[in-house]
């Protein structure tokens, strides 16, 4: 076997689960936005995405708050946007304006979309029960956004400031209609 071990800190890199998105909340005075990588899709119809957030996150009491927010998916030329933001609190920093995202009010929750991402979904929680364990929320995705055929170069989260970005798409056969 030509495999060495691998340090068990470091899983969440072979399995990163999806790309990098922007989650914005409303917000009590202004909108917050922060960067997600724990996210992935439990349900198809309805969509439900389940979406891990830290208790420590500016954003974790606005979305347990509110019940909604939405999920932005950028293009991988915003990746220093989407770096700044994950680097920094909306308890001290309005975001939006430090790192020139667009607020655009959103058809069925207060969280606003970000302009410049490719694809905002609008989305409410629907099942909060395994927040305080795993800080896992589910929500349901209830107005969805895309600009063109995009995104199509998105970025993936492989630990501690390492990224990949997608290029090449691969079309099989597929028996799943």
């Amino acid at each position: 076997m030509d495999k060495s071990a691998f340090e068990l800190g470091r899983v969440h890199q072979l399995l990163e689960p999806g790309p990098v998105l922007l989650l914005a909340t409303a917000g009590t005075q202004r909108p917050n936005v922060m960067t997600l990588s724990w996210q992935t899709m439990v349900a198809f119809d309805p969509p439900l995405v389940a979406c891990v957030l830290s208790a420590r996150d500016f954003s974790f009491a606005a979305l347990q708050r509110d019940g909604e927010c939405t999920l932005n998916i950028p293009g991988a030329e915003l990746a220093s946007q989407v770096v700044g933001c994950g680097n920094c609190s909306g308890r001290d920093t309005d975001k939006f304006t430090a790192f020139g995202l667009t607020p655009r009010p959103a058809e069925r929750v207060a969280a606003p979309l970000i302009d410049e991402c490719d694809a905002s979904l609008e989305c409410r929680v629907v099942d909060s029960g395994m927040v305080a364990r795993y800080g896992m929320f589910i929500v349901e995705v209830v107005r969805a956004w895309r600009r063109g055929n995009g995104p199509e170069r998105m970025l993936h989260h492989a630990g501690w400031g390492v990224f990949r970005v997608s290029e090449e798409t691969l079309r099989l056969p597929s028996a799943m209609r």
